[in-house]
């Protein structure tokens, strides 16, 4: 897959365009693991993309997002880009092609607001993520409130990247997810669900519901949940208290 990566790379290179790597995939090259998948981050505009590669569709052409199909994989190849205001929690009301450092600062976490240059073999990291991957920190970029408010899965995000990476939250961004836990629910019913279930299904679960339940978004997402656990919290409480008299 790699291989086929810096193919799509190479040949948006040969056309004089820019072409990173970008986004998880980075991260995980950071930390010394094999990614999954790769995404590329160029400054072609969709039009150019699509006429570069045989096999492509949009996904999401309007924010600048070709899926290129090449040797039975799928690359999301996303021109550069900045947003203005979001206006419903998840989607920006516009989109502007931008600059590499544009892209990056509008992204959600440091750690996965890094670039790779296939080509010099280098990390560009204008975020600060490699260094957050050294502290194991989820750090959002940027001011959190905004980020959150921008989108708000970003917080369930948060909670699955410090539960599978076994890492903790930056303070600053803790609080702003604490403070906006109950907006959780202007998400759809299906993109909360796929980030509960890597929580849940994750090997640091356990970690996973802790953190769900001291942010506020467990109370949100599924408050009937909750209040039965507070129920068996408040009953073996009672229950200590009539043994200790």
């Amino acid at each position: 897959m790699e291989k086929s990566a810096r193919e799509v790379a190479a040949r948006l290179r040969e056309q004089g365009h820019i072409a990173y790597f970008a986004g998880g995939c980075v991260r995980d090259m950071v930390r010394g693991l094999t990614p999954k998948d790769y995404d590329i981050a160029t400054d072609a505009r969709p039009e150019t993309v699509q006429a570069l590669f045989p096999r492509t569709y949009a996904v999401g052409a309007h924010f600048g997002v070709i899926i290129v199909l090449k040797d039975g994989f799928q690359f999301e190849v996303a021109t550069f880009r900045s947003d203005e205001a979001y206006i419903d929690g998840r989607h920006p009301s516009a989109v502007h092609f931008s600059s590499p450092e544009a892209d990056a600062k509008r992204r959600d976490f440091t750690i996965n607001g890094m670039f790779y240059d296939p080509v010099a073999g280098e990390v560009i990291d204008l975020v600060s993520g490699q260094a957050d991957i050294a502290a194991k920190l989820v750090r959002a970029i940027g001011d959190p409130v905004k980020r959150f408010a921008e989108d708000r899965l970003r917080m369930l995000r948060a909670v699955r990247f410090a539960a599978v990476l076994d890492y903790q939250i930056d303070t600053e961004t803790w609080d702003a997810l604490v403070a906006n836990a109950p907006s959780i629910n202007q998400i759809s019913a299906e993109r909360i669900r796929e980030e509960l279930v890597h929580i849940l299904l994750s090997p640091n679960r356990v970690r996973g519901w802790d953190l769900l339940n001291a942010s506020g978004l467990m109370r949100a997402i599924l408050p009937e949940l909750d209040a039965g656990v507070r129920g068996v919290i408040s009953r073996r409480g009672e229950a200590g208290d009539r043994n200790r008299g």
